[in-house]
């Protein structure tokens, strides 16, 4: 069966952190997908737009909302970051495979839900509590949310907010090289999580991010943690 494929144009394409693009897009009608799920853009070279590659991206909106989010981290010289920071602008048609994946929240027992990520990791999670919090899940959901300095954050605000709506959820943001007036956590995500969390082994474990900290997470979580592999979740994009 041929993966179905959508034209959809951009509402919206906005610098909202260091090299972090928020962009917004209409949802077509009759996509339907599940948090925690990824597509596929067609991104052409801004000189030839005729040379086109695929490049994923997790959908970061929830399933219920009306349109579609995503959030770029730019790599210097990448086709993508080059085709969203000199190229998309809102107007823009553009082509969309998908849904793919599996990274989907197991709903099947009752434990807790463990976040970790890094940047634009976050992405998948944000669609994921949305659609757990709709749903009317009442388990612990933790996000730890790592970054360098206090310049790569965002969407801190509505995290901040759903945290204060809901006790059931935590949000903790870390920095690994923050700034002299940082008043907040410190180090590395992974080592922030197995000083705050109990019983990690009872837990639904999620990680996205940069490459190197998945596998240390992945590694720690079944050499250290001693995570079942049925409770550890590792997503490759980002």
């Amino acid at each position: 069966m041929p993966t179905p494929e959508y034209h959809i144009t951009c509402i919206k394409n906005v610098l909202i952190a260091k090299d972090v693009y928020e962009i917004h897009c209409e949802k077509p009608e009759g996509f339907l997908y599940e948090a925690g799920q990824f597509i596929l853009f067609d991104v052409p070279l801004p000189e030839n737009p005729q040379d086109i590659q695929t490049r994923a991206y997790s959908i970061a909106s929830a399933p219920h909302e009306e349109n579609l989010l995503f959030v770029v981290k730019l790599l210097a010289g990448g086709r993508a970051s080059r085709w969203i920071q000199e190229s998309l602008t809102a107007g823009d048609t553009v082509r969309m495979q998908g849904p793919f994946g599996r990274f989907l929240l197991d709903t099947e027992t009752e434990n807790d839900y463990v976040f970790i990520c890094t940047s634009t990791g976050i992405a998948p999670f944000r669609s994921q509590v949305l659609t757990a919090l709709k749903n009317g899940d009442g388990r612990r959901m933790d996000i730890f949310f790592g970054n360098r300095q206090e310049e790569d954050l965002f969407w801190t605000d509505e995290f901040e907010a759903l945290k204060t709506a809901h006790p059931n959820v935590g949000f903790h943001t870390i920095l690994s090289k923050p700034q002299a007036s940082w008043g907040g956590h410190t180090g590395y995500v992974q080592d922030f999580v197995q000083r705050e969390v109990q019983d990690l082994k009872e837990k639904h474990i999620y990680v996205c991010g940069n490459p190197t900290m998945a596998e240390e997470v992945k590694q720690l979580c079944l050499e250290q943690w001693h995570i079942p592999k049925e409770h550890l979740h590792v997503e490759g994009f980002i």
